[in-house]
């Protein structure tokens, strides 16, 4: 396995989950938000506002990595070649960064799924517990999602410190 393949293997699955799935479920919440909107009730608007909040979340992401992967990858290809070593040096720095924030995304997530079932549980209110379930819906579609991209981001920044610890190693 070389750098290339493991570049290439990171960022194709960055932009097929964002494309594939994070935007593909933002589209889905936004669709069901609205119909949930119209049917009328509390329970049902209270499911709503989180789905919502999570299509507009979700579209943009999914959008927004999607669309921005393939240059990312034309451009570290592009430094590798011009100066190998100081390209993998800034991508670690990058990457460093990415990695310290999945330990903050599991915190919010895991307080969206106490609250929700909290919500869920302990109120009686229809709005409070459509709300509280829908919750815990939004924080284990985005454990799930930050599961497969933290793993992912884990491994490509292990090879690419592989990779400056040893010039030896292919790229």
């Amino acid at each position: 396995m070389n750098l290339w393949f493991v570049m290439n293997e990171y960022f194709q699955g960055e932009k097929i989950e964002a494309l594939v799935f994070i935007l593909s479920v933002g589209l889905l919440s936004l669709v069901f938000g609205v119909w949930l909107l119209t049917e009328g009730g509390n329970f049902a608007k209270g499911v709503s506002i989180p789905f919502l909040a999570l299509a507009l979340i979700s579209v943009t992401v999914g959008s927004v990595v999607g669309f921005r992967t393939p240059n990312q990858l034309r451009n570290l290809e592009s430094g590798l070649v011009k100066n190998k070593s100081v390209t993998i040096n800034t991508e670690i720095q990058r990457m460093e960064k990415v990695n310290q924030a999945w330990s903050k995304y599991l915190v919010v997530w895991i307080a969206f799924g106490i609250i929700g079932l909290a919500l869920r549980i302990l109120t009686k209110n229809d709005f409070a517990q459509g709300l509280g379930i829908a919750l815990v819906f939004f924080s284990g579609v985005t454990l799930l999602i930050d599961g497969f991209a933290e793993r992912r981001a884990i491994k490509y920044t292990n090879y690419l410190q592989s990779a400056a610890d040893n010039s030896k190693l292919k790229i």
